[in-house]
C-alpha cells in the first residue's frame, strides 16, 4: 500500500497477496486494508494507492488493473522489468499515466 497525500508517498508497506491465481492477480489482505483505513480515519496516515509487480514486463495496467480501478483517484504503480510506472484511476474508473516524480 501507499501512504502520503495527493501527489506525495511518504511511505510504503508491503501487504500479502490473497489472490487465489497468484500467477496472473493480486489482492491486498482485507483485514489490513480495512485497518489501514481506520487508523486514516483516526488520523494515521492516508491510503493513496498501491503497488505491485507484473512479472511478464509489461508496465501497463492489465486488464484486471483496469477491472479494479474504482474511480476513486488512487495511485497504482506498477513495477516491471526494473523500471516504475504511475497510473492514477479516474472518476470513471480508468487508470491513466500519472507522473512519478523521486525525490532524494
Amino acid at each position: 500500500m501507499l501512504y502520503g497525500v495527493p501527489n506525495r508517498i511518504d511511505d510504503v508497506l508491503e501487504t500479502v497477496n490473497v489472490s487465489n491465481t497468484l500467477d496472473d492477480s493480486f489482492e491486498i489482505d482485507p483485514a489490513t486494508l480495512i485497518a489501514a483505513h481506520r487508523a486514516a480515519r483516526s488520523g494515521g496516515p492516508q491510503v493513496i494507492g498501491h503497488f505491485h509487480s507484473h512479472p511478464n514486463g509489461v508496465l501497463k495496467p492489465s486488464a484486471r488493473d483496469r477491472d479494479g480501478a474504482a474511480g476513486d483517484g488512487a495511485l497504482w504503480l506498477i513495477i516491471a522489468g526494473g523500471a516504475v510506472a504511475a497510473w492514477q484511476s479516474n472518476q470513471t474508473g480508468m487508470l491513466e499515466p500519472a507522473a512519478l516524480v523521486v525525490v532524494t
